[in-house]
């Protein structure tokens, strides 16, 4: 199922062991959009209407084939069909599956669930996909709220002990609430610290996450987090909204001075004008061969070489348009 020479194991070896250089620095591509939003996740073809399944299992196909990233998230059903299809055989890419979908990622259209506190939920089976996959993500949300968090809590637990059974791996993914939980902004980054430590302090290592996927909540928490337990705690970033493309990189080369090791990007990827050329200038930002600022010229620079109508002028794709960026 999984091949010795996965770049995820060796990269992980090296940064739990105090050898981390940028090159070990972890990118995932997340094509786990159906998930969360139905039909959307594809994203729209240049003419407004939506890509289909196909589109979306080629684009992941197109990325893996690539060695550019070194997991490939995704759902179960995508999963299946592509290990079948040997996209992943010989390959250094690690598949992964989404192991839960919480109501909080529920996104249909017209939707209101992530106004509410997560409920816990799994459409995926651990039996099930451990018949072509060893490791998928596990997402919970908190909401200063007892019984919801408590809820979330028990089901991460039952979700361990299951994962035991089959010598399935996971990492966990931490979201911040999309509504006000009565926490201002400015100490939401230690709340959602506190409660990452809280869930996974008494999780002995055979359980324990391989890496966590949060949200960057500025330089102070991301140190804060990543200093705390090097040795055992890896941490990653989620990429969120789609941003413009100097919020991309920005957010990869702040994160990474801070201390995140890990990178797992879904929209920032998926609806990008040139996916690999986005990952590649990723990864040299990354390794400080380009500044963020240059990497947006350089990727502006391949699009005008192929032919590649830009989603945003040059100016306005410099801008850094997300507030937690600019502190």
């Amino acid at each position: 199922m999984t091949s010795p020479d996965r770049k995820l194991a060796r990269k992980l070896s090296n940064i739990r062991a105090g050898r981390y250089t940028s090159d070990d620095f972890i990118i995932a591509d997340a094509k786990d959009g159906d998930m969360a939003f139905g039909l959307l996740a594809p994203g729209p073809q240049p003419d407004g209407t939506l890509k289909t399944k196909p589109d979306y299992l080629d684009a992941v196909t197109a990325m893996t084939q690539s060695n550019l990233v070194d997991v490939m998230l995704l759902s179960a059903s995508s999963a299946e069909v592509l290990v079948d299809q040997g996209v992943f055989k010989n390959s250094p890419v690690t598949p992964a599956v989404r192991m839960n979908d919480t109501t909080d990622i529920w996104m249909a259209r017209g939707s209101s669930y992530t106004e509410l506190p997560s409920t816990p939920f799994a459409s995926a089976d651990i039996e099930a996909v451990s018949a072509f996959c060893d490791i998928g993500l596990y997402s919970m949300t908190f909401s200063n709220h007892l019984e919801s968090d408590h809820a979330s809590l028990e089901a991460y637990r039952r979700f361990r002990l299951g994962a035991r059974t089959s010598g399935f791996r996971h990492f966990l993914e931490i979201f911040n609430p999309a509504f006000d939980i009565g926490i201002p902004a400015i100490e939401l980054g230690n709340y959602i610290n506190d409660m990452i430590i809280k869930a996974i302090a008494g999780v002995t290592s055979s359980d324990a996450p391989q890496f966590l996927k949060i949200q960057f909540n500025g330089a102070r928490a991301m140190s804060e987090l990543s200093s705390y337990d090097p040795e055992r705690l890896v941490v990653g970033i989620l990429g969120g909204a789609k941003g413009t493309t100097r919020d991309t990189f920005e957010l990869a080369h702040q994160a990474e001075q801070a201390g995140a090791r890990v990178a797992l990007f879904g929209r920032k990827i998926n609806l990008s004008e040139a996916p690999l050329e986005l990952v590649r200038l990723l990864r040299e930002t990354i390794g400080q061969k380009s500044t963020p600022e240059q990497a947006v010229r350089l990727y502006h620079d391949h699009l005008a070489a192929h032919g590649i109508h830009p989603q945003r002028a040059l100016r306005d794709d410099l801008k850094i348009t997300d507030p937690v960026l600019m502190s």
